[in-house]
């Protein structure tokens, strides 16, 4: 089947994951229009650490999407010389925590042809110097010299420019989306303000969304989504290029000296109320910087500049979730944690999916019905 210049196709989503969809599909010339409910980039590719990776242990089929995903990212910068300034591969650095240990992590890593060196705390200073020795552990760190970090809403401003290039329109601020069906079969999309889009094709990315869109149409996506936030500080005036993962506090820097701050145990004190708005504790900021500082060399204070809090997109299995919902003809479906490391290379197949009607088999693994059976409509 092809569908290049004859069908409407409607992407819904701002995020990465949106973007990179709809350029993909306006590069091969289809006639396509991206949908969002606020503005580009508003969502959680806003409020993303955006470390690209395969760190660590993952199916087999997942950590090869990744490995795909981070060729991609390198092909982008080749092609885009300007990126070097928010997209970066620096590499990363990564250590355990008291009475932890990351040998198994390194020797499964290395087992896969994963590029992790071992090095202890006499090596940081020449790998890392923006990190202080004495936060890195005796037994050492994992150094993972191909990873880097991603500005992810840089890339989308680039993303949605390519798209509007090569013809596709760009509707920001529709407020709630919701897809339109006929017959089992997708017919296009209805705005907050009753305006009705009509498409033939239509591709849900809408982060932590998702899974509620889906139930609506009868589609069960069992959801692992938490609540998350990312602090964003004050510039620093210190030239850090490694992404830091440590037990306390993950770094990576941004295009304009900042640094942005997450970690779990400071997730979980997020606060959620009556009303499903998220409050987060000042401790839990404070906590953040504070262990960034005992992070980074030097004596330094670090102050925060924004807070950005909001849900974390993860299928129930943590496993991506692409490609078409086959109960309902005409939708596509992306759902995932990692959405910036995957942001490129599932917009590029999905988009191959759309356009040619025949299942990626790379993305075969990672479909929406391997979970339960649909319920009925």
């Amino acid at each position: 089947m092809q569908l290049l210049g004859t069908e409407k196709l409607i992407v819904v989503g701002g995020g990465v994951l949106g973007a990179s969809t709809a350029a993909h599909l306006a590069r091969r010339g289809a006639k396509v229009t991206l949908v969002t409910a606020g503005s580009l980039a508003d969502g959680a590719s806003g409020r993303s650490i955006a470390w690209l990776n395969s760190s660590g242990s993952r199916s087999a089929n997942y950590h090869y999407l990744r490995l795909l995903a981070l060729d991609r990212y390198r092909t982008w910068q080749a092609q885009h010389p300007e990126s070097q300034n928010y997209l970066r591969f620096d590499g990363a650095l990564k250590w355990a925590g008291p009475g932890e240990s990351l040998r198994n992590t390194f020797t499964f890593e290395r087992d896969g042809g994963y590029d992790a060196v071992w090095i202890g705390r006499d090596d940081i200073s020449r790998i890392a110097p923006e990190v202080d020795p004495s936060a890195v552990p005796a037994e050492g760190a994992i150094h993972n010299p191909g990873e880097g970090w991603v500005h992810l809403p840089d890339l989308i401003k680039a993303l949605a420019a390519e798209a509007i290039q090569h013809g596709a329109t760009i509707n920001q601020g529709a407020g709630e989306v919701q897809i339109e069906t006929r017959a089992g079969a997708v017919s296009g999309v209805r705005l907050a303000d009753g305006t009705t889009l009509n498409a033939s094709q239509v591709i849900l990315a809408t982060g932590a969304s998702v899974p509620m869109s889906l139930a609506e149409l009868g589609v069960a996506l069992p959801d692992a989504s938490p609540p998350a936030f990312v602090v964003i500080t004050d510039r620093v005036g210190l030239d850090i290029r490694t992404v830091i993962n440590s037990p306390a506090v993950a770094i990576r820097p941004t295009p304009d000296g900042r640094l942005v701050l997450d970690a779990d145990w400071a997730e979980r004190s997020i606060r959620v109320g009556a009303d499903g708005g998220l409050s987060v504790p000042q401790e839990s900021v404070q906590g953040l910087l504070r262990a960034a500082e005992r992070v980074l060399a030097g004596d330094r204070r670090l102050t925060a500049r924004r807070v950005l809090a909001g849900p974390k997109p993860i299928p129930g299995d943590g496993e991506p979730v692409a490609g078409a919902v086959a109960s309902v003809s005409g939708l596509h479906a992306l759902f995932t944690h990692s959405g910036a490391t995957l942001g490129l290379i599932l917009g590029e197949l999905v988009a191959e999916e759309v356009l040619t009607g025949e299942s990626s088999p790379v993305l075969a693994p990672f479909k929406v019905d391997r979970f339960a059976a649909v319920t009925s409509q």
